[in-house]
């Protein structure tokens, strides 16, 4: 019975490790699949809505444009790799991009921390317009394609 366990343990960490190790082979999305918007909404659907819900919203916009606005002039859109792009995956490209991912996701963090402190004492009409700015600018990354 104990070497049951013994083998069943080892087979699951095996398991689990090249589970793993796939996925540090595959190629990662330029843009985080993660930077969409579930549903834009109006000017009279925001001033309805409590703070916190504003809150929530801009902060998600915010996500969505940080992980988007930098990377613009290769994708726009999310589950693009640089595989797709015709970009070599060698070694330093996959450091570059790994470094990209962890200094993005730092600073996101630490601006929706500061984000979560300071806007409850932002007007309730500014919080609704810079929400409705930041919509517009996402919709018009659909717009960036018709330029090239």
């Amino acid at each position: 019975m104990k070497g049951k366990i013994i083998f069943l343990s080892l087979f699951l960490l095996l398991t689990t490790e090249a589970v793993s190790s796939q996925n540090k082979n595959a190629p990662q999305s330029i843009i985080s699949t993660t930077a969409i918007i579930r549903k834009y909404h109006t000017q009279d659907e925001l001033k309805a809505m409590q703070k916190g819900e504003l809150l929530d919203l801009y902060i998600e916009r915010i996500k969505v444009l940080t992980k988007t606005l930098p990377y613009i002039a290769l994708a726009t859109k999310p589950g693009v790799t640089m595989a797709d792009l015709g970009i070599p995956m060698d070694n330093e490209n996959k450091k570059i991009q790994d470094s990209q991912v962890v200094a993005t996701t730092t600073y996101l963090d630490t601006t929706v921390e500061f984000q979560r402190k300071m806007m409850p004492y932002s007007d309730k009409d500014n919080l609704v317009a810079a929400i409705l700015f930041y919509e517009n600018t996402i919709k018009s990354l659909h717009l960036f394609n018709e330029y090239n």
